[in-house]
């Protein structure tokens, strides 16, 4: 899907019609390497590297808001470039956080009642990396670590009041966030009226629903999308579900979100079945996180939810989002290899 989506472009832009394609299988492979050998890594040694995974998760953060460090692209730094490929650190922040929270729960199960003393800290935390990356900004990926790191405090034993009133709090930040940014407040009046304007900031998801409904039942056949063809931009990345539903029509498009929900439900089998705490913490934590990336880029791609930049795992172009989402997968891997 990657090569089908992005063949028009890369030709237009490069002479080449697997630009896109190559760059991705490399990542794959790396990714696919990087899955067996956690697989392979016993998941009670992550506990070791808590710290230093913590304290290079906030360097990155920081040095990608340096010049000259930072790469930035459509008004978003969000890369760091190394010479021979760029990635972004907020998908690192994702595992680093999930990690992080699974151990502080099994040190602090007992206090999770507390809000100061238990729920707090994380809290803080979270907040700080969020705020990092609403510098950046990235508000996809930092609603992503939110709701994530929520979902592992309540099974934690977080109280639903504390978390309640948390979520009641984060409500005017993020409305405070959108009026305050134009490009967001554009994103969300699309939303709500995309045809109010049709050829600017509603012509993204207007273009996403006409290749979900040009797909009709079975779709127009694999390669044969027409929104591809520059109608939709960049369809490889955060909006190649909408060439899936294109191309694969209805039947594909159904397809890929059973595989998503048996792979979300092996997950938390998992989870419910590791040995010990962290186990359990950690493999919710890395489950939910693929589970909540993929309900917000379904949610954009179908029109349910206002734009906002993140990639569906596994399948979307995005090397450093493929190569953390493997190695997640390896770590799941691994545990399910202890559970009952």
């Amino acid at each position: 899907m990657v090569y089908s989506s992005s063949s028009v472009t890369s030709l237009y832009r490069y002479d080449i019609s697997y630009y896109y394609l190559r760059r991705q299988a490399i990542f794959a492979g790396l990714g696919l390497v990087t899955m067996y050998v956690l697989m392979r890594f016993n998941y009670w040694n992550w506990r070791r590297f808590v710290k230093p995974v913590f304290w290079l998760n906030f360097l990155l953060l920081i040095l990608v808001l340096v010049p000259g460090i930072g790469v930035a692209r459509t008004e978003a730094q969000r890369w760091i470039n190394l010479g021979f490929v760029q990635f972004q650190p907020s998908d690192f922040t994702k595992f680093a956080l999930v990690l992080f929270t699974a151990n502080y729960l099994v040190v602090k199960r007992e206090k999770m009642h507390s809000f100061k003393n238990g729920l707090f800290p994380v809290l803080f935390i979270t907040g700080i990396a969020f705020g990092l990356i609403m510098v950046q900004p990235d508000m996809g990926t930092g609603l992503t670590i939110f709701i994530t790191i929520c979902i592992v405090l309540f099974a934690g034993g977080a109280k639903v009041s504390h978390l309640l009133g948390l979520a009641s709090a984060a409500v005017p930040a993020i409305i405070a966030l959108i009026i305050f940014a134009p490009y967001r407040l554009a994103r969300l009046m699309s939303f709500l009226d995309p045809w109010a304007d049709p050829t600017d900031t509603g012509w993204q998801i207007i273009q996403s629903l006409l290749a979900v409904g040009s797909g009709s039942l079975a779709g127009v056949g694999l390669g044969g999308s027409r929104q591809k063809f520059l109608y939709l931009p960049e369809p490889w990345s955060d909006f190649i579900y909408s060439i899936i539903c294109e191309e694969l029509g209805f039947i594909g498009g159904a397809a890929v979100i059973i595989l998503f929900l048996i792979l979300i439900w092996r997950g938390f089998r998992i989870a419910m079945s590791a040995p010990d705490f962290f186990g359990k913490y950690l493999a919710l934590g890395l489950t939910a996180m693929i589970a909540v990336q993929v309900a917000i880029n379904l949610g954009v791609v179908l029109g349910t939810l206002p734009v906002t930049g993140i990639t569906l795992p596994l399948i979307s172009y995005g090397g450093t989002s493929l190569l953390l989402t493997l190695g997640c997968i390896g770590i799941l891997l691994n545990i399910s290899r202890y559970s009952s």
